[in-house]
């Protein structure tokens, strides 16, 4: 087989590539070339996936691990080089404490309190595109604002700083749009802001996360609610609001799944997690630094290597889905990947969940004639985002 390099080629922006139903099939433990030009050992199928990614011994590389480089020459900052986890530990009992005090946040109680607020939100950003008239850039308009308005909610920070925290998520996650030395340039930006807004809520305390932390925890540190601040950042804005233009996109490129929506609204909290599942823009994968030897999918993987978990891959594999390439919007139950597994699976995913939940909801009721704006194969994927995306999603009612 000819050498592997992320990313792989793919016949259309919301295709699968093709080489990973021959990977799953002849080289489930494939070696692979990074954007870095590191080499790795690249996993295609589900059970592989899922047992590493649950196995509490290995978690994200850091940077005195060795590890293979995803992103070139630094590019990314800290975020990408594992520089987080000097404060906020990525493994070991001090992960699984900064989970518990962190996940206290994301209950169920807590998501539903939110949710009439993000409707809110929702709708007023519809009003905003249909008074702005039509063609619209679903990302621009509704995709990015929601999710970015949530995380500044959680934050407790002023929500009409959201394009600062937009361009903070793109250049801690971006590998070739940002330099080593502009993406250290909107660490420090964020650093500066989040220290003063940290001071600001020691004083006058809210209802937000970090508030709830102070509280809970009245000697905590600046600097591990800083890394925390910027975790929530990096993981819930970006993340989400690629999701809500690729689930859009996903829905309007085949027009019965839409309209099936449209008589049957009560398939969407199934319909966020099929399309999550059949995501193909899920980033590179999950890296796992190998501490000791370890056995997956018959092959021996030495201590020291770097393993990307295809996470969009397991979730197209056939042994564990049913049809896997078609999108079943009553699948349940739905086991996908999308939000990792075990000790490490994504804190937020309730969040998200609901995020995405309301963005269909809003927009099936609000603008029920939604089509895409451009064939299915003139979106474009963004370049070098480390979780994945649609550059834009030209979109008419």
């Amino acid at each position: 087989m000819a050498e592997l390099r992320l990313p792989l080629p793919a016949d259309g922006p919301l295709e699968p590539p093709p080489a990973w139903e021959d990977l799953r099939r002849e080289c489930p433990v494939a070696p692979v070339r990074l954007p870095s030009g590191d080499e790795a050992t690249l996993l295609t199928r589900y059970d592989d996936v899922r047992t590493l990614l649950s196995d509490p011994r290995f978690a994200r590389p850091t940077a005195e691990d060795g590890a293979a480089r995803l992103a070139p020459e630094g590019a990314g900052g800290p975020v990408v080089d594992g520089e987080l986890q000097d404060v906020v530990p990525d493994r070991g009992e001090g992960h699984q404490r900064w989970r518990r005090q962190v996940g206290k946040y994301f209950t169920a109680k807590r998501m539903t309190a939110l949710r009439p607020a993000i409707t809110e939100r929702a709708e007023a950003l519809v009003d905003g595109m249909v008074e702005q008239g039509q063609p619209a850039e679903l990302k621009a308009a509704f995709g990015f604002p929601l999710p970015v308005y949530v995380i500044c909610t959680i934050l407790g920070v002023p929500a009409e700083d959201s394009d600062r925290f937009s361009h903070w998520s793109d250049a801690f996650l971006n590998v070739s749009r940002w330099t080593k030395e502009e993406s250290a340039a909107a660490y420090e930006e964020f650093d500066a802001y989040m220290s003063r807004h940290l001071a600001h809520v020691r004083e006058r305390p809210g209802d937000d996360m970090l508030s709830m932390l102070i509280a809970d925890q009245p000697d905590v540190t600046d600097a591990w609610l800083l890394r925390t601040g910027m975790g929530l950042l990096v993981a819930g804005h970006e993340t989400t609001a690629n999701a809500i233009g690729k689930t859009v996109a996903m829905l309007l490129a085949d027009r019965e799944l839409w309209e099936r929506l449209l008589a049957e609204p009560e398939l969407v909290r199934t319909t966020v997690d099929e399309a999550l599942r059949l995501d193909v823009n899920l980033g590179f994968g999950l890296r796992r630094y190998l501490t000791e030897d370890v056995e997956v999918g018959g092959s021996v993987l030495p201590r020291g290597a770097t393993v990307v978990c295809a996470l969009s891959a397991a979730n197209r594999d056939a042994a564990t889905f049913e049809e896997p390439d078609r999108m079943l919007l009553s699948r349940s139950p739905n086991p996908h990947l999308a939000f990792g597994a075990g000790p490490h699976a994504c804190l937020g995913q309730s969040l998200a969940r609901t995020e995405l939940q309301v963005a269909l909801e809003v927009l099936l009721r609000r603008l029920p004639t939604l089509r895409l704006a451009v064939p299915v194969g003139e979106l474009r994927r963004v370049e070098g985002l480390l979780v994945g995306g649609l550059s834009e999603v030209p979109v008419t009612w």
